[in-house]
């Protein structure tokens, strides 16, 4: 599968993946900060953004199509990050290519079982008429009936394009995305993954939460842990120059 991607700078990779209904420009500020010292690479996972739609969406999938990817960049090595799904995405190719990852950082997720929170944005979403849809304006309108947070609403109005006929589509796959939804709540397990490892959280979040450090230590034995204070799950919109820094450092 050929994912497609953004680059920025030069010198040691770092890829950069995106969460669920986000795609590669995401973190664009942030990269572009990073590739003063660093290559950046920021890929849409599959069924999101313009990489390739599939009928599965699974973390040992995505963690074999970010491999297949590194090797046909001939990038034999590279510190991966992610956030949220991204972030499961990286730890499961941690665990699953542990030789292909130099250091690991992780936005506002754990490991295990997570939290089902996005019934009411999947509803919103399937619920949009996209092909009767005449402006952006229009689709805006349907989903701010129900969606109230307003950074959440213009996140996901970023999922939608014209199609070559002129017509609104989605850039990613949300039937594949609602029916695999349970694989995207999915823990990721595999061996422990002994290398640099950094967990970053926002204070205001409870994606990775006290009582479960312990058990994230057990599968990422050299992981430290940084709470951005201030921020909630989406860290890098909350507080960007504080994660920037947190990265950084991390980095060097």
């Amino acid at each position: 599968m050929e994912l497609f991607s953004r680059e920025f700078g030069q010198g040691a990779p770092v890829i950069i993946l995106h969460g669920l209904f986000g795609f590669s420009d995401n973190w664009q500020t942030i990269a572009k900060t990073l590739s003063e010292q660093h290559l950046i690479v920021t890929p849409d996972l599959r069924n999101h953004g313009r990489s390739p739609h599939t009928a599965t969406h699974s973390y040992p999938e995505m963690a074999d199509d970010l491999a297949a990817f590194m090797e046909a960049r001939w990038m034999f090595q590279a510190t991966l990050m992610g956030h949220s799904m991204g972030g499961k995405v990286a730890m499961q190719m941690a665990m699953h290519y542990p030789d292909m990852v130099d250091k690991l950082i992780v936005v506002d997720m754990a490991p295990g079982l997570s939290m089902s929170n996005h019934d009411g944005i999947f509803d919103a979403l399937l619920g949009l008429p996209l092909d009767t849809v005449q402006t952006r304006q229009d689709a805006e309108q349907f989903l701010a009936e129900r969606i109230n947070d307003y950074g959440t609403l213009q996140f996901l109005l970023k999922n939608i394009t014209r199609s070559a006929e002129g017509k609104y589509t989605w850039k990613m796959n949300l039937d594949t995305l609602h029916r695999d939804y349970q694989n995207i709540l999915a823990p990721v397990s595999g061996p422990p993954f002994d290398k640099p490892t950094l967990f970053i959280r926002g204070s205001k979040s409870d994606y990775i939460r006290d009582e479960e450090w312990p058990d994230i230590l057990q599968l990422f034995p050299q992981a430290q842990l940084v709470t951005i204070e201030g921020a909630g799950h989406w860290v890098h919109a909350d507080k960007p120059r504080e994660l920037t820094e947190a990265i950084a450092h991390f980095l060097r």
